[in-house]
């Protein structure tokens, strides 16, 4: 008895995870809408291969994109970077049919929106503007479409420079990096409010940081922010809605002094690794390992194979890491050991010109 129910647990659990698709969500600086501007691919799990799927144009410079919680709706910075313009939008992309669509904009509040957050249940959306430094709140409708902005938060327009907003695991804070005036702001997020944003306490930086994006442990204890101007990565602590830092370690080799421009940061799914790109002259990934007590213990560095890393994402099996790189147009897919974390360049030679976000998902 208990050998059939094994074995039909079995089954069910290798027939689950084959039936499994990852799709990868590409988004690009295409200038003009009449371009493909965000592109879907599908991940062979295996091999590492991507084939493309559909992509969509009519749409101006998607640089940044983030997923609904249930994986029917896109959300993308639109017009960014120009004059007198900015939005975010929504898509649908319907996994079974293999299609995407547009359905409906809103503007951003400023000229150049960068990155986009959703709500644990979808229900709300909250973008952040690089050139005017603000945040701007949306309800999400039942059919993935944005409704009217209900807050807008403005910070100094001649110096913040809003980089990054990010939920914490709990949803109930939004972690929000001012590259321009150096802060990370702790904001309280209330779902059931109309303006449920309200600010509970900010750190203050070193003048030079940047800080740029950030991400959490699955626990939520701790954070970590890579900065883009001086080529660092802060630890903080997370408890009790207090920020405290633990330690600031460096990006870039002893070799690199200036230009570091580092960029994104993300954990492994298994929570044993932090990887951190570095564009300037370096243009390479930097693994650390992450200590029980949350502090980081620096492995290795990888070329990304191109120049400019702007994002990178993980596969949730932890297999790849897929990196996008501006200004020589490629996607570079490494295949990641999950003992020990390094990374290794897979045979692909797929170009997206400007490309500039990579998201991914699985799909039942």
């Amino acid at each position: 008895m208990k050998i059939g129910l094994f074995l039909l647990t079995y089954f069910f659990t290798i027939n689950y995870f084959f039936s499994q698709n990852s799709y990868v969500f590409f988004g690009s600086f295409n200038k003009e809408k009449n371009l493909e501007g965000i592109y879907v691919y599908d991940l062979d799990t295996i091999s590492g291969e991507l084939n493309k799927i559909t992509s969509v144009s009519n749409v101006s410079n998607p640089s940044f994109l983030t997923i609904s919680p249930n994986g029917k709706y896109i959300y993308a910075c639109t017009e960014s970077k120009t004059e007198n313009a900015g939005s975010v939008s929504s898509f649908e992309f319907n996994a079974e049919n293999k299609t995407f669509s547009f359905l409906n904009s809103q503007k951003s509040g400023g000229e150049n929106p960068v990155y986009v957050s959703v709500h644990s249940k979808g229900k709300w959306l909250v973008n952040g503007n690089y050139t005017e430094g603000s945040l701007s709140v949306y309800p999400v409708l039942e059919n993935g479409k944005i409704d009217t902005v209900v807050q807008i938060i403005q910070f100094d327009a001649n110096v913040s420079h809003i980089h990054s907003i990010v939920f914490s695991p709990d949803y109930n804070n939004l972690i929000v990096t001012d590259l321009g005036t150096n802060k990370i702001l702790n904001y309280r997020f209330e779902p059931t409010l109309k303006t449920p944003l309200s600010l509970i306490s900010y750190i203050q930086l070193e003048l030079g940081s940047g800080p740029r994006h950030l991400t959490f442990n699955s626990t939520g204890k701790y954070f970590y922010c890579i900065e883009e101007l001086s080529g660092m990565i802060s630890v903080y602590s997370f408890q009790n809605n207090l920020m405290v830092s633990m330690q600031h370690i460096s990006t870039h080799s002893d070799n690199s002094t200036s230009k570091f421009e580092s960029s994104d940061i993300h954990i492994s799914p298994n929570g044993k690794f932090l990887y951190a790109t570095n564009r300037g002259e370096e243009n390479n990934i930097a693994l650390f390992s992450i200590g029980e007590n949350g502090l980081l213990t620096f492995l290795d560095y990888t070329s990304v194979y191109g120049k400019h890393p702007r994002t990178f994402a993980i596969d949730p099996s932890g297999k790849f890491l897929i990196v996008t790189n501006v200004s020589t147009g490629n996607i570079t897919v490494l295949k990641m050991n999950k003992e020990t974390g390094k990374l290794n360049k897979i045979n692909n030679k797929l170009k997206i010109k400007n490309v500039s976000c990579v998201q991914i998902r699985q799909y039942p």
